[in-house]
């Protein structure tokens, strides 16, 4: 494998713990801001983001679930999820940026090093990840 890449196997977004290469345990949940508070009392109760593997500095992983909410408030459509965070990942951090949302999924990607986190949002699975 070149330097710089690694692989990650994600086995079902319903899963509750991943495959990796290097067998770290996931770092605690992420708690966001927009998570904790809700400032308009109308709106319905924020999601509370659950990491579930993660190779990226927890700024970025901050910031990937704040557009993944973000993201679920403005569309309901899984694939319109995905196009939002990736576009919004492609155009801070950079392009080749890859989203996949959903419910139930599998996947075996590879990606640059510290840039893949895999995350649920309520009972929605987010894989975000930079590869190319």
């Amino acid at each position: 494998m070149s330097e710089g890449l690694r692989k990650k196997g994600i086995y079902g977004a319903t899963a509750a713990k991943s495959i990796s290469d290097d067998r770290r345990s996931a770092p605690p949940p992420l708690e966001t801001a927009a998570s904790l508070l809700s400032l308009n009392p109308a709106s319905p109760p924020m999601k509370k983001a659950v990491i579930k593997s993660a190779d990226m500095k927890e700024g970025m992983q901050k910031e990937a679930i704040d557009i993944a909410i973000s993201a679920f408030e403005k569309f309901s459509v899984e694939k319109d999820i995905a196009e939002h965070i990736k576009k919004e990942f492609d155009k801070k951090h950079g392009v080749t940026w890859h989203c996949i949302v959903g419910r139930n999924f599998g996947s075996y990607v590879t990606h640059e090093t510290n840039h893949f986190v895999y995350f649920y949002l309520d009972q929605k699975a987010v894989l975000l990840f930079k590869s190319g």
